[in-house]
């Protein structure tokens, strides 16, 4: 048994992603895959909270009380937030919880029962499994020392940088709610990466899905980005952390609590320049940090690639270039990429997202009146991360000219903010 067509409903969640494919088999049997949900930022007027809840409920309508699988392709809180629960029960990802998906599917690193002498995941020393999980710990922990530090401590700092650093700090915290609950959710845990077999195969007849990411850190260290190339240095960085937030804190914390001291707005005129400039290069390194932490939680994104009824569709969440490098220097993978039908643009659009080798390799790409054309599909909210100035922006600008061009683009950002999805439907 084989599906005839994908409903692919493309949930509005400003920056962020929520994706519920419902394939559609003969007889009009009905198989649903979640693939993400969360949010930085909604559409300017939507409330966060009740959004999550509304497209919560949806989900569960549209696949009648039950998910044959979830993904959750990284940590980041703008893919995985909308899995929080609450103390009463009645959260969105205690919505999600309900529908007992049978099969949960993380990038390995989320392996919660790693231990340092473990052999899983299998092709991976255990030594270096055990020593990434410890690093996405311990980054998720500096981003909550800035956070922290962030709170009430805003002078020095300006205003553009001090949004900037709360809105990558929030997305790299470890959202512990939503972590716990997609640990123990669902009839069983696969935690994969590239090359892993089928994980889908038990509950999507007819359809083949293969893993193309992350890679292990034996198959490529390239997925750790320089800042995180040793463990001990996000130890280290968080100590400095802490460190810096003491030093700013009360007299209490002084090694000479009752010597008279002076805050920088008590400084005499002539020296309050350097203490603006002291803290303004402060929370300069404080973006350095979180921005690798960012570059670095991307690179352990999940990459699948559906194939149904002669149909490929490719979900690469927020897969950078390090953990694509790896893919497409494979025997075939290049080659395999070539006829997608559907794109699910990674990163929201950002500029290191999409390789080049892989859009230009998309033999599907071309003018509207071309036959099977390239569908894509990008979820996004402009303005939240990178700056013009800087060819940084999320989404790039050309990016988006180049899909609006060559694909059938469906771009969340068109979307009225009132409006909860959009549907797009693919015959198979």
């Amino acid at each position: 048994m084989s599906p005839i067509r994908l409903h692919l409903f493309v949930y509005q969640v400003g920056f962020g992603d929520c994706f519920l494919l419902r394939f559609v088999y003969p007889g009009e049997v009905h198989r649903h895959v979640l693939i993400d949900f969360g949010s930085m930022e909604m559409p300017d007027g939507v409330v966060a909270a009740k959004r999550l809840l509304e497209i919560a409920e949806d989900i569960k309508l549209r696949c009648n009380g039950k998910l044959q699988a979830l993904v959750a392709t990284h940590r980041h809180a703008d893919h995985i937030n909308g899995f929080a629960t609450r103390k009463n029960g009645k959260g969105a990802g205690d919505i999600i919880r309900s529908l007992a998906p049978d099969i949960v599917v993380q990038p390995w690193t989320e392996q919660p029962d790693l231990p340092e002498d473990a052999s899983a995941p299998i092709g991976s020393s255990a030594h270096a499994a055990y020593q990434q999980r410890l690093a996405l710990r311990n980054m998720s922990e500096v981003a909550g020392s800035v956070l922290a530090q962030l709170d009430g401590q805003h002078h020095g700092l300006s205003a553009e940088l001090v949004d900037r650093l709360g809105f990558l700090g929030r997305d790299n915290v470890s959202n512990l709610s939503a972590v716990e609950n997609l640990a123990s959710m669902g009839g069983k845990q696969v935690y994969a990466w590239f090359g892993s077999e089928d994980p889908l195969a038990e509950v999507l007849p007819g359809i083949t899905t293969r893993v193309l990411g992350p890679p292990t850190l034996e198959q490529s260290d390239a997925i750790r980005s320089e800042r995180s190339s040793d463990p001990e240095y996000w130890i280290r960085q968080r100590a400095l952390m802490a460190h810096d937030g003491a030093a700013v804190s009360t007299a209490a914390n002084s090694p000479f609590p009752e010597a008279e001291s002076r805050r920088g707005s008590q400084l005499p005129l002539s020296a309050r320049w350097i203490a603006e400039r002291v803290r303004q290069a402060r929370g300069e390194q404080w973006l350095q940090i979180v921005t690798a932490l960012d570059d670095a939680m991307n690179n352990t994104s999940l990459i699948l690639l559906f194939e149904a009824g002669g149909k490929k569709l490719l979900f690469p969440g927020d897969a950078q270039i390090e953990n694509w490098r790896y893919a497409l220097n494979q025997d075939g993978i290049a080659a395999l990429l070539e006829d997608v039908d559907l794109y699910k643009v990674g990163h929201h659009g950002s500029l290191n997202a999409t390789p080049k080798s892989l859009w230009e390799g998309f033999d599907k790409r071309g003018p509207a009146s071309k036959a099977d054309r390239l569908t894509s599909v990008l979820s996004t909210k402009p303005g939240r991360h990178g700056h013009v100035e800087s060819d940084t922006e999320v989404p790039r600008r050309p990016l988006v000219a180049a899909l609006e061009k060559d694909s059938t683009l469906h771009d969340t950002d068109h979307l009225a903010a009132g409006v909860l999805y959009e549907e797009v439907v693919l015959e198979l």
